[in-house]
């Protein structure tokens, strides 16, 4: 009689409803795994509330998303085309956060075909994974101080090609002008150089011989960063 409760109005005879306990049995593990799951990712990572709710709940939404297309070829290209236009309306993550999304996306695919069993398996083994990588700090880039992004501003009036270039030869291992902009409404150039720095504990001597070849004007130093959406 339960059942009866959650037939779909266009259901026919021929039409098989998912019962009432099976669907809550897959719903309640895909909420524990979410979580599961959204707690190894705040391991030593930087998150915010909204991220990790998202994530604790997206197995959830996949599973019953997918329990309901249930066969239904039509009703899963529709799905599909839903999904990819939240793609479309998110801000672009980093490589972790989209790894995590697709984790907690598979882990709904697969309870939401009732494969309970191999889900928490599948959960449990990646979530392990990712807290051993990040416990390892697998991948991390070595000396990643010794990279770094040098803004000068210039006067219009030097020559920007080759001005620097003796000053970053004897301080840098390799040195990059990658960008030039005027500024001050044209009255001056700031160029941007990636370099690698042979020796930390000089930089501050690098930056006063720049000062005395750029007139004392403004030069920035700051740490290279990767594209957030790099992959």
């Amino acid at each position: 009689m339960l059942n009866t409760w959650f037939q779909g109005v266009f259901d026919s005879d021929l039409t098989s409803v998912i019962p009432v306990t099976d669907f809550l049995l897959c719903l309640g593990v895909s909420l524990v795994l979410g979580f599961l799951m959204a707690a190894a990712y705040m391991v030593r990572t930087r998150y915010t509330k909204s991220f990790v709710v998202t994530l604790a709940l997206l197995p959830a939404v996949v599973c019953v998303v997918i329990m309901l297309v249930n066969g239904n070829v039509g009703t899963g290209v529709a799905v599909a085309g839903a999904f990819s236009l939240v793609r479309f309306r998110s801000v672009p993550g980093t490589a972790k956060e989209i790894c995590t999304l697709f984790l907690a996306m598979g882990t709904g695919l697969i309870t939401g075909m009732g494969y309970l069993g191999f889900g928490v398996l599948f959960a449990v083994i990646m979530s392990g994974m990712y807290l051993l990588y990040n416990c390892l700090d697998f991948g991390s880039k070595k000396n990643a101080a010794m990279y770094k992004t040098v803004t000068v501003t210039i006067p219009e009036d030097l020559d920007y090609t080759e001005i620097f270039d003796d000053i970053f030869q004897e301080y840098t291992l390799e040195h990059d002008l990658v960008h030039v902009k005027t500024t001050n409404m044209g009255s001056m150039f700031r160029l941007t150089y990636y370099v690698t720095l042979r020796s930390i504990a000089k930089e501050k001597e690098m930056i006063d011989k720049l000062r005395c070849r750029n007139g004392n004007l403004e030069i920035a130093v700051s740490r290279q960063e990767t594209s957030a959406a790099e992959l």
